[in-house]
């Protein structure tokens, strides 16, 4: 007999050998139909792997049935989604060859290549066809065939991408076939068992992508797409887009002036005046923390003697992503990140176990050569700046360190308005440096300082930096995106490159721990996710103008320059708008700039001596005294509401 064990440990009993969905129908009809796929242990005990539900197992076995409300189900939808658009494609444009579609976050793209462009109208014809097939619910069968032959299968079909990707595989490998209907696609799955599975999918774009990401290759044309396991996902997605498109902030940047990107400079951010107030406010909030949490500020170099990248293990494993320059025959780095510079600060000196821990804090300007087919509006750049830490301590004030820096960061966090944080504790990668019993102490330090904080973490193995692990701190905003933005990394391993020391209480010479940490990160990229969370319409703390002073005829100007002048003695950021204007035209261009507070004067409020305010939002305030606003606003810039 056939032993399955099923994950609330019941066993099934079968006479030999049997499919995932005979094991299916075997507990229910139910299931039998919801059935996706199967989850069964890899090869060699390590890990699981995901089989079709055609899948026959021969030996006693444990299985999870895998079905849309599943990860894993989903990833099998989008997966064979994608297969789903290639047939459509090759239905409505026979010729068109077929490359690669690979699942990606939310969905799934193909490349093809074809002879004109294709158009939003062929998307819309793509979708509809797409939606035809799976209506007719053909099954998906999968079969496997010789490499050699394989090649000569999809040659004769005309398929010459195909053919190339399969003769790049080893000659005596075999691979493996999906087909439903009239079309076939060389893949390993898994496979939803028939196209009818496939129901709620939306194409979205069409992008150009070079075959095999070289840019000396032909241009291919990739369809994106995304898809769901219910009707409601797919519509809160599209949702989220629709509302994440308003949000964009390189459409908000320029609408506000906050900044641009030019060609001149790819990659690279100029910040208009309105966008570096915000920058120094936020420059300037951290600095604050760094004062007030026992760091020190420093200054590094830019440009730093390739050697010094070489003792790191940076020139090995990073040198592709480094700006170099020349000078007097000795080669330079532009520094992609600052600890090496640290650590060389830290040198200067002896230090004593009584100076531990050292807490350097940097605005360091990094330079990282990113492709520019990567780069997105300040969100990725080639030139950031990061509110860089690094603490120097010893092995017993790991715990302690992270303990506290969790604790300030959700502070910060709060500050500008994020609650939510994911945890993940990012484990070794195989290509490392360090012994595994280091590798175990920083992995166990930073594990057992979440739990101390209360936090729920996620574990993402082999996710570290070549030289330590580290806890990443990912942010969810409005509309339930995620950012990654802080880190803590331990790190045993550059102290001892770079021969930092610290005098023990014994007397004897240590090696000091190395704490990485950053809270916002890039501050070019938290920016942006700033803009994006607020849609623009920043709390008054970090809005670059906090209140416009607006008058209704001359005769009140001189009245507004005085009230923006007790305003701005107060601390605020004010404008002041004296120009011949109809004083709806002005109110309606202010708040389209999303002010927090626009504050209008005609004749009775400058008898009186006071304002009428209208709030973000079109809220109106009404007639106030000009010291009851000025208690509003303070109170408003000190809430950071």
């Amino acid at each position: 007999m056939l032993h399955i064990t099923l994950p609330d440990g019941s066993q099934r009993e079968f006479p030999g050998p049997v499919t995932v969905a005979e094991v299916a129908a075997s507990i229910g009809s139910g299931l039998a139909k919801a059935a996706l796929a199967g989850k069964i242990p890899a090869e060699g005990g390590s890990g699981f792997k995901v089989v079709d539900t055609s899948h026959l197992i021969t030996q006693d076995s444990p299985l999870s049935i895998v079905t849309a409300k599943d990860a894993d189900g989903l990833e099998v939808i989008r997966h064979s989604t994608a297969h789903l658009l290639a047939y459509a494609v090759k239905d409505l444009f026979p010729d068109a060859q077929v490359t690669i579609g690979p699942v990606i976050e939310h969905g799934f793209f193909y490349d093809f290549s074809y002879k004109r462009p294709f158009t939003p109208d062929d998307l819309v014809a793509i979708e509809k066809r797409m939606t035809e097939l799976a209506n007719k619910d053909e099954p998906v069968v999968r079969r496997v065939l010789p490499r050699d032959e394989a090649v000569v299968y999809f040659k004769g079909m005309g398929e010459h991408y195909k053919a190339e990707i399969i003769a790049s595989i080893p000659s005596n490998e075999d691979v493996s076939l999906y087909r439903e209907g009239g079309f076939e696609d060389l893949c390993r799955g898994p496979h939803v068992p028939s196209t009818g599975k496939l129901k709620h999918f939306k194409l979205m774009k069409v992008a150009g992508a070079y075959w095999r990401g070289d840019h000396r290759n032909e241009m291919l044309q990739r369809i994106y797409g995304t898809a769901w396991a219910t009707k409601d996902e797919l519509q809160q997605h599209l949702t989220m887009i629709e509302e994440a498109e308003k949000r964009d902030h390189r459409k908000l940047g320029r609408e506000l002036d906050l900044f641009h990107i030019d060609e001149h400079a790819p990659g690279l951010v100029f910040w208009h005046p309105k966008g570096w107030t915000l920058w120094q406010e936020v420059e300037q909030y951290m600095r604050r923390v760094y004062r007030e949490n026992g760091y020190q500020e420093v200054k590094g170099p830019q440009i730093i003697d390739k050697s010094l990248w070489e003792k790191t293990g940076h020139w090995d494993k990073y040198r592709d992503n480094m700006f170099t320059t020349e000078s007097e025959k000795r080669e330079y780095a532009l520094k992609p990140m600052n600890c090496p510079g640290h650590i060389l600060i830290y040198k200067q000196g002896i230090k004593s176990y009584r100076d531990l821990p050292l807490r350097y804090g940097e605005f360091g300007q990094c330079h990282r050569n990113e492709p520019s087919g990567g780069l997105h509006g300040i969100m990725r750049v080639r030139g950031f700046t990061q509110d860089d830490g690094h603490i120097f301590c010893t092995e017993e004030q790991i715990l302690p360190e992270c303990l506290a820096y969790t604790a300030l960061l959700q502070k910060v966090y709060a500050d500008f308005g994020f609650k939510n944080i994911i945890y993940k504790v990012a484990t070794r990668p195989d290509a490392r440096i360090g012994s595994d019993e280091v590798w175990d102490k920083a992995e166990h330090a930073l594990m057992e300082s979440l739990r101390a904080s209360g936090c729920e973490f996620e574990i993402s193995p082999g996710d570290g930096a070549f030289y330590g692990p580290k806890i990443e701190y990912t942010l969810k905003d409005a509309i339930g995106r995620q950012w990654q933005c802080g880190t803590m990394q331990v790190d045993f391993s550059m102290p001892e490159r770079l021969d930092a020391e610290y005098v023990g209480e014994d007397g004897a010479r240590h090696r000091p721990v190395m704490l990485h940490r950053a809270i916002v990160g890039s501050l070019e990229r938290f920016i942006g996710i700033l803009i994006e969370e607020h849609a623009g319409a920043l709390p008054t703390w970090l809005s670059p103008v906090q209140v416009a002073v607006l008058n209704i005829t001359d005769a009140q100007a001189d009245y507004c320059r005085e009230i923006a002048k007790s305003l701005q003695n107060q601390g605020l950021r004010v404008l002041t708008d004296l120009r011949n204007e109809k004083i709806t035209y002005k109110i309606r261009e202010h708040a389209l700039q999303k002010l927090p507070f626009i504050v209008v004067v005609g004749d009775k409020e400058k008898e009186a001596g006071a304002v009428a305010v209208r709030a973000r939002g079109n809220k109106d305030l009404g007639v106030m005294p000009l010291e009851d606003f000025s208690r509003l606003i303070a109170a408003d810039v000190s809430s950071k509401v």
